[in-house]
Formats: C-alpha cells, structure tokens, sequence
C-alpha cells in the first residue's frame, strides 16, 4: 500500500501550487499552532504537523533562496 501525505490526508492544497501570499499564511498559521500541537497534539498530529510544516518550510526556500538573513541570529561554527 502506498504511503499517504499529510496534504492527501487533509485535503491541504500541495506548497508548490500556492500563491506566494497563502504559502505566507499557511507559514504563519503553522508556526501559530507550533507549540500548541507540539504539548497537547497526539502522536499523529504532530507527525502531520510537522509533515506540513517541513514541506511549506522548503517550498519557501526553494522560492526565496536569497532571503534576508539577520546577522546578528546567525551562531558561530563549531
């Protein structure tokens, strides 16, 4: 049998067929819901959360390879 996605599962609209302004709001309605479904979501939650979060966190960097970093979040090596 194959493996079932998260978007399959949910019916969830797959990252690359999105506007860039619903990838952002379905960034930021994950990233909302984080913690929340991290202490209180069952084990196949947070697995599907993360699945979503994980693909919608890639197709923004495939899109914007070149994003503004902040220096001063970066850490030293080693």
């Amino acid at each position: 049998m194959d493996e079932v996605t998260t978007t399959e599962l949910t019916g969830a609209i797959p990252a690359q067929d999105l506007s860039d302004g619903e990838l952002f709001k379905e960034l930021e309605s994950l990233h909302r819901t984080r913690h929340d479904t991290f202490l209180h979501g069952s084990p196949q939650a947070l697995a599907h959360h993360t699945e979503r979060m994980v693909e919608l966190e890639n197709e923004y960097l495939r899109r914007f390879p070149e994003r503004a970093v902040d220096p001063d979040r970066l850490r030293p090596e080693g």
